[in-house]
């Protein structure tokens, strides 16, 4: 799987607004890591065994026997990327001051995550209790920084690559997982953009929140070296997840996905690549790479009734005056 890099416009609540964070980043690790080396050990790859090393709450495992995913390693959550620009483990947030156990919607000042359907209806952003909160580690207004709590695999699809489902039924409005990778500014996300080939798997996606005050706020999160089971969902034109901004310790999002619809034991899990699922109309860029033509984007094998028959593509990391010349290598694919 590779997603391609995506608008996601959505709306900020008040209370985030002008927080910003920003620190010094770790230098990225080499590509020819293993998988679960991140933490100082070396990790067999074999069929059923856990892709993510133990790293994860949950084991995910790996189909079928006798292949594996090109290397990579693997972390649970966003780590600082490359370039230095965006610390997402920096703490900028004030916490609540709630002294229960777990905080009331009525009381506490973060946004409640408790009711599904806030979730299911659009990909508004939502913000969790975080480390300078008051409430307990069993607040119900912590769940995606409480990490994976659904049995997965990672296995090989027919003609995606590589793929996720799930090994156990998930309830509509439940959290599944996290797209989590090394989190880019942009000179650093198009620099990587633009020294792909046409072969290359591309696994950038690009966020776009648009704030009250008609600024743009941009995420980019890059897994192709450091990510989590997040990097192999694939695309789908009928996705049963969605994807939703989630701030906990900073105004760096947590990109988590959540099911839109009850998900059967078995079943591919799948979400889209533009971002337009139960959001707002494509950016110009994407709009842009529309017109361009479909002979320079990648088809969709979704096979989903309502499939536009080609993966989604945005061309807004190229400029304008070389978005024809380079577009031909900044295309979505699987691996």
């Amino acid at each position: 799987m590779a997603p391609s890099s995506r608008a996601t416009p959505t709306r900020l609540p008040k209370r985030l607004r002008g927080a910003t964070s920003s620190q010094p980043m770790a230098e990225r690790p080499r590509s020819g890591q293993p998988i679960g080396a991140g933490r100082g050990r070396d990790y067999d790859m074999a069929a059923g065994r856990d892709v993510s090393g133990g790293l994860e709450p949950v084991a995910v495992t790996l189909w079928p026997p006798g292949e594996s995913p090109a290397p990579f390693q693997y972390s649970p959550d966003c780590v600082p990327g490359a370039d230095g620009a965006i610390d997402p483990t920096e703490v900028t947030f004030q916490g609540c001051p709630c002294r229960a156990r777990s905080c009331s919607a009525r009381s506490c000042p973060c946004v409640w995550l408790g009711r599904r359907g806030r979730v299911l209806r659009c990909a508004a952003p939502l913000l969790e209790c975080n480390a300078m909160c008051r409430c307990g580690d069993g607040c119900r207004n912590r769940v995606v920084q409480r990490g994976l709590r659904v049995r997965l695999q990672v296995f090989k699809t027919a003609k995606k690559g590589w793929g996720v489902r799930a090994l156990e039924p998930i309830a509509e409005g439940s959290f599944v997982c996290e797209y989590a990778g090394e989190v880019l500014g942009f000179a650093e996300a198009r620099r990587r953009s633009r020294a792909q080939t046409a072969r290359d798997p591309n696994y950038i996606i690009a966020v776009r929140e648009h704030l009250h005050d008609g600024r743009l706020m941009e995420t980019f999160v890059d897994p192709t070296y450091v990510g989590n089971v997040g990097r192999f969902l694939n695309h789908s034109c009928e996705p049963n997840l969605v994807m939703v901004p989630v701030r906990v310790d900073s105004m760096v999002p947590r990109l988590a996905l959540f099911a839109a619809a009850d998900i059967s034991a078995g079943e591919e899990l799948c979400y889209d690549y533009s971002g337009r699922f139960r959001n707002l109309p494509p950016t110009e860029g994407e709009q842009k790479a529309a017109e361009e033509g479909n002979v320079l984007r990648k088809p969709c094998f979704c096979g989903s009734q309502t499939c536009a028959a080609f993966l989604p593509w945005d061309g807004s990391l190229f400029p304008a005056a070389d978005t024809q010349l380079q577009s031909s290598q900044w295309l979505p694919g699987h691996t």
